[in-house]
This record gives structure tokens, sequence and C-alpha cells, in this order.
């Protein structure tokens, strides 16, 4: 059996050993020490301040993204309502996380982030509180996770991971995949059909 055809078959194996499915568009990686068994063992900070406990999303497909409001792809805000509202009744979300930390492209205060949100794009789905997602002190332990589990954190603004409704992260789509793209969108609903 070749390398990454191993790799690939540890990589569907391993939801049942960690929360990891360890899959990314561009590789295949493995890495089944995450301490967490899930990605919604988590909890953040919603954008209003009050804490979230992720496990409410259990049972949902969701989409996690490193958003900014003032950045080349923020106009992907329009294709993640889209798919918001598409597949919100399927047990879909998408999760916003607004992030500065590739160009300082966030506003600092969440009422900006809100209203800008609101009236620019008409979010609907949750926005969490501005998180750093690079490695380094700060970093989000949501995005630490999400790194070991895919071996690959955003290198920009609207980096997006698909998780599925045990919590499991299935892929890591880079910043230029259209969130209402076919790639992204046929990875949705093969998601939506598993459960």
């Amino acid at each position: 059996m070749g390398l990454l055809r191993k790799f690939s078959t540890l990589a569907l194996l391993s939801p049942m050993i960690s929360g990891c499915s360890g899959i990314t568009t561009d590789s295949v990686e493995l890495d089944t020490s995450a301490a967490a068994d899930s990605f919604y063992s988590f909890s953040a900070e919603s954008l209003e301040g009050s804490e979230v406990d992720l496990s409410q999303y259990r049972g949902q497909v969701s989409l996690v993204v490193n958003t900014a409001s003032q950045c080349g792809f923020t106009k992907q805000y329009k294709g993640l309502q889209e798919i918001q509202d598409e597949f919100e009744e399927q047990g879909f979300t998408v999760l916003g996380f607004p992030c500065g930390d590739f160009g300082g492209q966030e506003f600092d205060s969440p009422g900006e982030i809100r209203n800008f949100c609101d009236s620019e794009f008409g979010v609907t789905f949750p926005l969490f509180a501005k998180t750093q997602v690079k490695e380094g002190e700060g970093q989000s332990e949501i995005y630490s996770y999400l790194g070991k589990c895919t071996g690959s954190l955003p290198g920009w603004n609207f980096g997006k991971y698909l998780i599925d409704r045990e919590g499991r992260v299935l892929a890591f789509y880079a910043s230029p995949v259209d969130p209402d793209g076919e790639e992204l969108r046929g990875a949705i609903e093969a998601a939506l059909d598993r459960s």
C-alpha cells in the first residue's frame, strides 16, 4: 500500500481514535494527539462577551471561519450567509471567529464588528470574540486544536474548517475557496447526508 493511501486509510479511521479526521484539501495528515476528543468539547466567548459552550452545536455540521471586516475576502460573508440560510434547517451552521491577525483587517470593538456584519451582510450566524488563530502566545485553544487536527492553520482571513455532527474535523479550506462554490458546497452536502 502506498504511503499516501496508507495515511488516507488511517485518516478515515482516526475519528474513532480522536476528534480529528486529519484531512486537508491540499494533503492528508493525521494527528491523534489533540487533547480534546471533539471540536464541540470547547467553549468560546461570544462577540457580545458571554461564554458559549460549543456542545450546543453537537448534532449539526459546522463551518468554522476566521472572518475580517476589511479584507479582500470580506465579500465571502455574502456566500457564508447564503449557505447558512440554505442549509440551516438541515442542521448546519457557520461559526464566525473575527480575527485581526492578518493585516489588522478586523475592527477592534465588538460593536463595530457587529454593526458591520449586520448592516453590510445581514449576518445571522453566530459570531465570537476577536480571536488569534496564528501559532504562538495568545493563540486560541480552538485554533490550536483545529491546526493539530488538519496540519493547517489559516494563512489569511476566511480560512474554513468543516466539522461533522460529532465534532470531528473533516477538512480545511484556504481563504480563496468560495463558501458557495462547488467544492465546499459539495462537502457540506455530503457531511449533512452522513447523519
